[in-house]
C-alpha cells in the first residue's frame, strides 16, 4: 500500500516560528558551551601549571582569538541562561499559547543580542 503524502525537501520554504528558533538556539548554545568548556579547562590547567603557562594564557586571552572565544562563550552562556529561564516559566504554565510563546521568544532573543553587544564592547 503506497501512501500519497506531500514531500517538501526544500528547507528554504519552511518558516519556523520564533518559539521554534529560540528552542533550537537554546540547544545550540548548550552544545557550544560544552566545546567552549574544553578551552576553559585548558586555560585553567595551563595557567595554574607554571608562571610561563600563565603568561601563555594571558597572551592568548589578550589576542584577537582569545577575545573572540571569550565573547562567544559568554554570549552562549547568556543565551542559555535566558532561554533556560524562559523554559522554566513555560514549565510553570505561562507563555504556552502561540502568541505569548512567540513574544517571549522574541524578547529573549532581543535581550540576548543586546547582552552580546554589551559583552563585546566590555571585553574588546
Amino acid at each position: 500500500m503506497k501512501k500519497q503524502r506531500p514531500v517538501n525537501l526544500d528547507l528554504t520554504t519552511i518558516k519556523l516560528p520564533s518559539a521554534g528558533k529560540a528552542s533550537i538556539l537554546h540547544r545550540v548554545t548548550g552544545v557550544a558551551m560544552f566545546f567552549a568548556l574544553l578551552f576553559v579547562i585548558w586555560a585553567w590547567a595551563t595557567s595554574l601549571a607554571s608562571a610561563e603557562g600563565f603568561a601563555l594564557v594571558e597572551s592568548v586571552m589578550g589576542g584577537i582569538l582569545g577575545k573572540i572565544v571569550a565573547i562567544g562563550t559568554l554570549s552562549a552562556l547568556s543565551y542559555h541562561i535566558l532561554g533556560g529561564i524562559r523554559h522554566a516559566v513555560m514549565d510553570m504554565g505561562y507563555w504556552e499559547e502561540l502568541k505569548s510563546g512567540n513574544l517571549s521568544a522574541d524578547i529573549t532573543i532581543g535581550v540576548w543580542i543586546v547582552l552580546t553587544i554589551v559583552i563585546g564592547v566590555v571585553l574588546w
